[in-house]
């Protein structure tokens, strides 16, 4: 048999220690990310924010994680609204340094003049790139990169505004390629999660939400796209329809990987309950859900599992590894 464990998973008696979690869709500005100090989250991925805000968060933490003092204050922009789509208006404050967690970050979203979310009153100063064409994509690409993005994230939201055209992405794609950058997309509306894997991304933000994907699309995203769930985020036909395309992915053989859409809406800075009880509905459990949170070494941050169960996720104790 296949050992399907991710790396860095030890079974002992009574459960299982690994390291800490990642979430792959986080928006760090939006929420008080200081929590993530001493949180089950070992790793976050944010995408979408200003580059230069979240250049010195990523430093600053691994200067902590390394022992040193930051050189300079970081800024958050702390939300002061529910949902995003309501978040007023935000304003900077010194950041606290986050010990113990990888940050890892796209910047800013790259989308089409006047599309998503360029008219949101949540996106930070800075959050969003307007990419007129395919000339201007390299530019946005290369910026990105030298800001210390480790992927780039571009929009494809028909429900909400223009969308980038399909020479332009597919610069974005080419350019992101050059710097060895994954493209991650924000797919929303009719056909535009074929469209964005047909292009060249190679990972959504979000399970499709908006359509059911039929099963010949489902079999061609299992083969070349990886999707973060954010499943939770969701309530009423999105939801059904998210999940519904998340046990057809995931039983084609599809990589789901663990993401909240943290700062949208009253999410926890935290795993996220909600997040892992709606993989599970989607047929997601077991070494799955462990693959899809990506925990890190245990070396650092060990956790210890509970008959391996997430949810009851804690620090390691020297009780636990008593025969």
């Amino acid at each position: 048999m296949i050992d399907i464990r991710p790396v860095g998973i030890h079974p002992v008696d009574g459960g299982i220690i690994t390291g800490r979690f990642t979430d792959h869709h986080v928006h760090l500005q939006l929420v008080d990310h200081t929590r993530l100090a001493g949180s089950r989250l070992g790793r976050v991925v944010d995408l979408g924010g200003n580059p230069v805000v979240l250049r010195d968060l990523a430093r600053a933490a691994r200067m902590e994680n390394a022992g040193e003092t930051p050189l300079a204050p970081a800024l958050s922009i702390r939300p002061d609204a529910s949902r995003m789509e309501n978040v007023g208006e935000s304003t900077p404050e010194p950041a606290l340094s986050i010990r113990g967690a990888v940050i890892e970050y796209a910047g800013a979203f790259l989308t089409a003049p006047g599309g998503y979310p360029s008219d949101r009153t949540w996106a930070p100063a800075g959050s969003v790139r307007e990419i007129p064409d395919a000339a201007s994509a390299a530019a946005a690409v290369d910026e990105a990169a030298a800001a210390g993005a480790s992927l780039i994230k571009a929009a494809l939201n028909s429900a909400a505004g223009p969308v980038l055209d399909d020479a332009t992405f597919r610069a974005i794609v080419a350019a992101a390629a050059s710097h060895r950058l994954p493209v991650v997309a924000h797919a929303e509306g009719a056909g535009q999660a074929q469209r964005a894997a047909r292009l060249g991304a190679t990972r959504l933000a979000h399970a499709p939400f908006s359509e059911r994907l039929a099963e010949d699309e489902i079999a061609d995203q299992a083969a070349s796209v990886q999707w973060i769930s954010t499943l939770a985020v969701h309530d009423g036909p999105h939801r059904a329809i998210a999940i519904d395309n998340v046990r057809r992915f995931a039983a084609a053989g599809g990589t789901i990987l663990y993401g909240t859409d943290m700062g949208n809406g009253d999410t926890p800075v935290e795993l996220n309950a909600a997040e892992v009880e709606a993989l599970r509905e989607a047929g997601v459990d077991g070494m799955r859900l462990l693959q899809a949170l990506a925990p890190l070494s245990p070396d650092a941050h060990p956790l210890f599992l509970p008959a391996g169960d997430p949810l009851f996720a804690r620090p390691l104790t020297p009780a636990d590894l008593e025969a």
